[in-house]
């Protein structure tokens, strides 16, 4: 197995999305679209094609680099669906956005490897996968041979387990030990962009959110970009004793930490408010 020196990594600041290359030097935002009719927060209202062009519309305009599509939902507790459905539900949305939106980015968000291969021959740029290919054994390779990035996100159990009981000794280094395997896979298989998301929320009680957060920046000595997708979590709900619809003020407030602690990329409901989020913390730090 190919040997990872941690210490001679610098940060990756380009991707390349089918020979367009985008910079993340400066953070950016990935906009949630969820093609699903159980999401946890916006659940049944873009699953049609209309509503989805409307709320991609909506994102590109608020300032949104990147459009994260998603059609097997996530939350604790989802109902399994077939690939077929997925694909149902994933490749009319995604043909669309390509032909009313050319210059969009899109991302699918998937742990399926056939879902993958013909959701970017139907237009996708990125492959988001919440299992880092631990879901289906093929996912690296066919990431590989269609050479789009690679989001690899860390979970414990699936969408359906994840939320009883998770243990860990210390959760952060669980994740540097994970992705540090997971990193030599993927450069092994041929990913040439790679991506992390540590996975807020899945397998994960609120002492590991919060750990996470506070250590997010352990995670940067891969030299990869960093995705932190918190937007509305139950994380922010409980602390605040509010619900997914009134978390908008928790998760600017998640957003902001994550920002100064290293995150490049970040997954939201709300791009608007991110951007502007990402624009003071630039600001602050004489970026603008």
């Amino acid at each position: 197995m190919e040997h990872i020196n941690l210490q001679t990594l610098t940060p990756k600041i380009t991707l390349n999305f089918k020979g367009q290359l985008i910079s993340i030097e400066k953070p950016v935002v990935m906009g949630i679209l969820n093609v699903t009719p159980d999401s946890f927060y916006d659940g049944g209202k873009h699953n049609i094609v209309d509503e989805a062009l409307k709320q991609t519309e909506k994102m590109l305009s608020e300032g949104a680099t990147f459009i994260d599509i998603g059609a097997y939902s996530s939350r604790p507790g989802a109902i399994d669906v077939s690939a077929d459905e997925e694909l149902q539900r994933l490749l009319p949305v995604i043909e669309s956005i390509t032909n009313r939106f050319p210059e969009a980015i899109i991302s699918v968000d998937t742990f399926r490897s056939n879902v993958a291969k013909l959701s970017i021959e139907a237009g996708a740029h990125i492959v988001n996968d919440i299992a880092s290919g631990d879901d289906d054994a093929n996912m690296m390779n066919i990431v590989s041979n269609l050479n789009v990035p690679y989001i690899m996100m860390h979970k414990k159990g699936t969408p359906q387990t994840m939320h009883h009981n998770p243990q860990y000794g210390d959760v952060v280094l669980e994740l540097v030990q994970y992705f540090t395997q997971k990193v030599i896979l993927a450069r092994e298989a041929g990913i040439k962009d790679i991506i992390i998301d540590p996975g807020f929320g899945f397998g994960k009680n609120l002492q590991h959110n919060y750990s996470l957060l506070n250590k997010l920046a352990d995670l940067s000595l891969f030299g990869l970009p960093i995705l932190v997708g918190v937007s509305r979590k139950s994380m922010l709900q409980k602390i605040t004793g509010t619900d997914a619809l009134n978390a908008l003020n928790a998760t600017t407030a998640a957003n902001t930490i994550a920002l100064l602690n290293g995150a490049k990329i970040l997954r939201v409901h709300d791009v608007k408010e991110a951007v502007e989020c990402i624009n003071i913390v630039n600001a602050t730090y004489g970026v603008i």
